[in-house]
């Protein structure tokens, strides 16, 4: 995009200036594996009336459906704040029927985690404009307390390590009832969510991993070096359609399409001698 680029003066070699921006500055984050077992699953009347006649359950598929995220400041500790986040999952399983058939049901799994970070202080009250605000517009309203930052997480799709069918709960692992699944989660699923269990008294349980990285940041002003840029010198053009092989003998060639995967080369490994005889080394790579 370098190319692409031309300042407003015309001069591309124009000297580089100090430009002050407002941006999000991360004060505190932390990454974290975390294995949530034996978690309780919420069923529609469909799933506990399956489980009540099998014992042979897979997940076929597990989605993040949601989340909530609360932060609170710790006592004692200035600057410190307590982020806890709800997950929500929503989950597909297959169960075993008589006479060999097999039928799917849904059900949601909330996962939670509690994360301690740093988060700084602020004793000041932050208003912005909105371009529908007129003269005689309703005032916003001065936030309570001081100003916490904002906390933001990332995290992949869970990864399913296991399900099964319990005789009581007293094993599950549940941070709420099915009242308290939001209704944005539960519109999704076809059929209510029960909460009283199994009349038999068995529940669905599952193991799920979750990958995720946590951040508190707040709104701050940074001086930074920047040249002038304005609007890009390359025109826009069409491709031809008088002439379409030849836009396709441009298209470089997808070599990597037609090499198959493989594990990395130990140069070391192979240097000694102690390769596997197939081009690729048979010691295994560490994170260390």
């Amino acid at each position: 995009m370098g190319e692409n680029r031309f300042s407003c003066s015309g001069n591309a070699s124009v000297a580089r200036d100090s430009f002050g921006i407002e941006a999000s500055r991360i004060l505190d984050a932390c990454r974290d594996r975390d294995c949530f077992e034996n978690v309780r699953v919420f069923l529609t009347c469909v799933g506990e009336d399956l489980i009540a006649r099998t014992n042979n359950v897979r997940v076929k598929k597990a989605k993040l459906c949601g989340a909530n995220i609360v932060t609170d400041p710790i006592q004692f500790n200035r600057g410190f704040y307590a982020v806890t986040i709800k997950f929500y999952v929503s989950l597909v399983f297959e169960v075993c029927v008589p006479m060999g058939q097999s039928q799917e049901f849904e059900g949601v799994a909330v996962l939670e985690k509690r994360v301690v970070l740093y988060g700084g202080e602020s004793n000041v009250s932050v208003f912005r404009s909105s371009a529908s605000d007129g003269y005689c517009a309703i005032p916003e309203p001065v936030c309570c307390g001081k100003n916490h930052p904002e906390a933001v997480v990332e995290v992949v799709e869970p990864i399913v390590l296991g399900a099964r069918i319990v005789n009581t709960c007293s094993e599950c692992r549940c941070c709420c009832g099915c009242s308290d699944i939001p209704v944005l989660v539960t519109d999704s699923l076809n059929g209510t969510l029960v909460d009283d269990g199994n009349r038999d008294g068995r529940f669905l349980t599952v193991s799920l991993g979750l990958f995720s990285v946590v951040r508190l940041v707040r709104e701050g002003q940074l001086l930074v070096q920047g040249a002038e840029f304005c609007l890009p010198d390359k025109e826009c053009c069409e491709p031809s359609e008088e002439d379409p092989c030849g836009t396709f003998r441009k298209m470089p060639f997808p070599a990597a399409e037609f090499c198959p995967i493989t594990a990395p080369v130990n140069s070391n490994a192979l240097g000694n001698g102690h390769g596997n005889g197939n081009g690729r080394s048979s010691r295994c790579c560490s994170n260390s």
